[in-house]
């Protein structure tokens, strides 16, 4: 395969071909997630430090730009582990501080297998159903920059009645994310595995993220 190919399949592409960028994209998926979990263990054994606000949202968005630019370079790749691995080690802090809460570990736990389920469960329909979600597109992009907007504004503000409006938000949005990347894949709306494995990283974390916010609140915590 050239590099110019890589990672893609040709548009106009066969049953065959779709679900080839299918199984890639989630085996690619799986190593990822591994490679972030690895990451944030290492952050949180050595006892790492929270990373900058500004640093993490600069790299959460300016990572996917720069794979997507290089999506037909075999530099893809390397770059996809280079920002999980650096998103892991972001979470470890994160993480550290959730287990530090009296029922921390139940919040993890909680957070972590409530991701999985609405993850799986969502995937699934869209790869069952094969239906077009792509008229969610503008709204969700619409919903992204509204929620980036008040994440920074609420950093500056600490209310926390907006940081659960947010997170519930957020959550939601994640969820029609989820539906929209797999429906491009399952409908040739997106033929390379190595962005299509970044767009759906991103939701996996930021619903994780967000998950672990409501439920440290419907703890009391």
């Amino acid at each position: 395969m050239s590099i110019q190919q890589f990672g893609a399949v040709p548009v106009g592409r066969s049953a065959l071909a779709t679900n080839k960028v299918i199984r890639n994209t989630y085996m690619l998926l799986t190593l990822t997630l591994l490679t972030s979990a690895a990451t944030a263990g290492v952050a949180m054994l050595t006892g790492a430090a929270p990373v900058h606000w500004l640093l993490m949202i600069v790299v959460f968005i300016g990572g996917p730009f720069v794979i997507n630019s290089l999506r037909n370079s075999i530099w893809s790749l390397p770059l996809t582990f280079v920002f999980t691995g650096f998103m892991g080690y972001v979470l470890g802090p994160i993480l550290t501080m959730y287990l530090s809460l009296p029922n921390g570990s139940q919040i993890v736990m909680a957070a972590f297998g409530t991701t999985a389920t609405m993850f799986l469960g969502l995937s699934a329909y869209a790869l069952a159903t094969r239906k077009d979600f792509s008229f969610m597109g503008g709204f969700l992009t619409v919903g992204l920059l509204v929620v980036l907007v008040a994440i920074v504004a609420n950093i500056f503000l600490q209310i926390p009645a907006l940081s659960l409006a947010i997170s519930a938000a957020s959550v939601l949005l994640m969820s029609g994310l989820i539906l929209f990347d797999t429906s491009r894949m399952v409908n040739g709306g997106e033929t390379n595995y190595v962005v299509m494995t970044v767009s759906l990283f991103a939701n996996i974390y930021v619903l994780f993220l967000h998950l672990l916010n409501l439920f440290a609140a419907f703890s009391g915590e």
